[in-house]
């Protein structure tokens, strides 16, 4: 009796995919393609975070500065407001920043509070005493 071999047998080897295997890399692939997506999204939102933060910082140091530099009798006690830009350049209404000095014997608290949305804020105090 004659054995009937297909080309298959013949050589041996496969010739492709079979739909499972495609199905199954297309999941494997989009797993990873999705984490990829959560970790960039997360990064973006970091950095974002990370400007803000450091921009309302250097709003706080500027300001810290300027209070440092003033003679003592000159530095204002009450508390007093302005509001800044995103950008931390032009004036505007992101940042608000508050100072006030609160007299102590033979010195004075300056502190000064950055604060933007949603309810976060940056903090710096320093005790300066007179001339």
């Amino acid at each position: 009796m004659k054995k009937i071999t297909s080309l298959h047998n013949i050589t041996g080897r496969n010739h492709g995919f079979t739909l499972i295997e495609v199905i199954v890399a297309i999941l494997l692939l989009t797993v990873a393609l999705l984490g990829l997506v959560s970790l960039t999204t997360m990064a973006i939102k970091g950095n974002a975070f990370n400007k803000t933060s450091s921009t309302a910082t250097t709003l706080a140091k500027d300001k810290m500065e300027e209070l440092k530099s003033m003679a003592y009798t000159a530095i204002p006690a009450g508390p007093t407001t302005d509001n800044w830009a995103a950008d931390g350049i032009t004036a505007g209404s992101y940042f608000t920043r508050t100072w006030s000095a609160t007299l102590g014997t033979g010195t004075k608290t300056i502190t000064i509070t950055v604060s933007w949305p949603p309810s976060r804020a940056v903090e710096l105090k320093t005790i300066r005493a007179t001339d």
